[in-house]
């Protein structure tokens, strides 16, 4: 097992979520979506295709390379000191949240056993207006994307069962380089060509991911990422 700087203890599942497509009322009228996950206490099995109860509401979220959607304790401790929300495990709707680790301290291809289940980081996930909706903020995305600090996505390679307590323990790192933050930066922030075709190397990183950093390649200004950073959704 690699040896992670700064990691003084091991990273655990602080909690797990499950969610079918729910109609949700707000101000702005009824929508549906799967980001009202429910918590769930005990061991829960996963496939290939992700946990079972799980399932999204969109045709563009999932699959086998999203399979599994994490969060950390150290962005909802974040936006609760910065910004005087009261966010808690499962505000963002994703499926796994983890503690005891800082997302710079997680890289793309990863090899990770949790539980019985044999996972790999995929890429980071990208905020979304229904995201921005589910928090209550406009400005969700914007801010997610100035502060870098997004979640991730798991493929799953060897189906399993996990659970809350169960550690995240990494048996393979394969891209030191390939932090989701650095990943984050390059496409969004300081857009830098030479990662990029890093990125297009990095096993594990997710196909659609390399090809969003070919077309950066390609087309700098006119890429979707660079309305990110100002907010765009």
């Amino acid at each position: 097992m690699p040896k992670i700087e700064g990691m003084t203890k091991p990273a655990i599942v602080q909690a797990v979520f499950t969610g079918q497509p729910k109609s949700i009322t707000d101000e702005r009228g009824t929508w549906t979506s799967s980001i009202l996950r429910d918590r769930v206490d005990g061991p829960v099995h996963v496939s290939l295709h992700g946990l079972a109860g799980d399932r999204a509401a969109q045709p563009y979220h999932g699959g086998p390379g999203a399979a599994v959607c994490v969060h950390l304790t150290d962005h909802y401790s974040f936006w609760n000191t910065q910004y005087k929300m009261n966010l808690q495990a499962g505000s963002v709707g994703e499926n796994v949240t983890l503690d005891h680790v800082a997302e710079h301290q997680v890289c793309v291809g990863d090899r990770v056993r949790l539980g019985t289940t044999l996972v790999q980081v995929s890429g980071p996930r990208v905020p979304c207006a229904n995201l921005a909706r589910r928090i209550g903020r406009p400005d969700w995305v914007k801010l997610t994307i100035r502060e870098n600090r997004t979640g991730f996505y798991l493929r799953v390679l060897e189906p399993g069962t996990l659970q809350a307590g169960n550690q995240w323990i990494i048996e393979e790192r394969v891209n030191q380089e390939g932090s989701i933050p650095a990943i984050n930066r390059c496409m969004y922030l300081e857009f830098d060509a030479s990662y990029a075709r890093k990125m297009l190397e990095m096993p594990g990183l997710e196909a659609w991911w390399k090809d969003q950093a070919r077309q950066k390649i390609q087309d700098q200004t006119g890429h979707w990422t660079s309305t990110m950073k100002s907010g765009g959704n």
